[in-house]
């Protein structure tokens, strides 16, 4: 059946298909929690998911997935708060403070960076802050010449949600690389030292300067009354914002769960031994992650008397010492992981028997392989 006159204009306004580059930016996820205090140095992803927090020495902040803070338009129920706690109105030369998400090259394949067709990229996100003036959002190219492009946007009204909208040019000359590893980040500028803003910014693809990076940057570490709210980031192809596509929630934790994910709730694992001090058991992740995962624990070990506590269980408690989690597996199965725990020579495990690991609701396995 034909198309009528409206069906085609219809469909030829309609965008098809995910348009969103950005995992999380509704800020909907925060496996790790919804709040981080006391943060002064370094940089580490901390409460909400994909977006991470990088700084040297700009003031102490509280990190925050808040619910009470968002636009009334386009249907955002998260954002993303920074809180100023301790002050610093007088920034070193080497300072900073930027909020950061990171993108792998094999999903940016299609903006055909490094030849004549590369394409636009349009970036839109929603924003509030208590302190007015100029802000910078840096796009970064990770490749081996460490290409950058910065942009300047302006928060108008102190207290108020605005939307902004930029824009850039592709960059004909570098690509990203076809990988797994962070090829692209956007960087929000929050503050920045004379090293970082002493020169002129660099508004199109160029070899990275850091005096060029957040030229014009106002100093949001300057009084514990500063605030900086985010949420509704999408990076989209082309030079026109779209409506911000929201993901449906189990999709979106899949999402993020490729690159961090937290197992708990548990309370028995069937494990087997191979050694009278050591037992193993298999863990199936959730989802493909992006690597051979880090692993971790969060949770007591020591002597056993109860059930409520964690440990190995055969025939009576096993002091446990120390647990390993061994990801190699999850090279060529990246969705398993082998842990192995070791817990004593005066265990009373026989090599090849069966036994349990059991724990409490507290008791956490932590897998990461984030992108820096």
């Amino acid at each position: 059946m034909a198309l009528t006159k409206v069906d085609q204009t219809m469909v030829s306004d309609q965008v098809f298909g995910r348009r969103n580059l950005i995992v999380n930016g509704a800020m909907r996820v925060a496996q790790r929690g919804t709040s981080a205090t006391g943060i002064s140095s370094g940089g580490d992803y901390l409460t909400i998911d994909r977006f991470r927090f990088s700084m040297s020495s700009a003031g102490t902040w509280t990190v925050s997935q808040d619910n009470s803070t968002v636009p009334t338009a386009e249907g955002f129920v998260n954002s993303m708060k920074y809180q100023c706690t301790t002050a610093d109105s007088s920034l070193d030369a080497a300072n900073y403070l930027i909020h950061r998400t990171t993108l792998e090259g094999q999903d940016l394949q299609h903006l055909k960076y490094g030849t004549s067709s590369a394409e636009k990229l349009t970036l839109s996100f929603w924003v509030r802050s208590s302190k007015t003036g100029t802000y910078i959002v840096e796009f970064v190219n990770h490749n081996s010449s460490a290409k950058s492009n910065s942009q300047s946007y302006t928060i108008s009204s102190a207290d108020t949600w605005e939307k902004k909208t930029i824009t850039i040019d592709g960059d004909t000359a570098t690509a990203f690389e076809n990988n797994i590893s962070g090829e692209l980040s956007l960087y929000f500028w929050l503050a920045a030292g004379s090293n970082y803003t002493g020169g002129t910014l660099s508004t199109s693809w160029t070899s990275m300067t850091s005096a060029n990076r957040a030229v014009g940057q106002v100093n949001l570490a300057d009084s514990t009354s500063n605030n900086w709210y985010i949420t509704g980031v999408q990076l989209e192809v082309g030079e026109t914002a779209t409506p911000f596509e929201h993901r449906d929630p189990r999709e979106e934790m899949k999402l993020c769960r490729r690159y961090y994910q937290e197992l708990s709730g548990f309370h028995a694992l069937p494990m087997w031994s191979y050694g009278r001090s050591d037992a193993s058991c298999i863990i199936w992740l959730d989802g493909d992650m992006r690597t051979d995962p880090t692993a971790s624990y969060s949770g007591d070990l020591g002597t056993l008397s109860n059930a409520t506590q964690m440990g190995v269980y055969e025939n009576g408690w096993i002091t446990t010492n120390s647990m390993n989690l061994v990801t190699g597996t999850s090279a060529s199965n990246p969705r398993m992981v082998r842990m192995n725990t070791s817990h004593g020579t005066n265990a009373f495990v026989d090599a090849g028997s069966a036994c349990g690991f059991y724990c409490n609701d507290e008791f956490k396995l932590i897998f990461q392989c984030e992108l820096n």
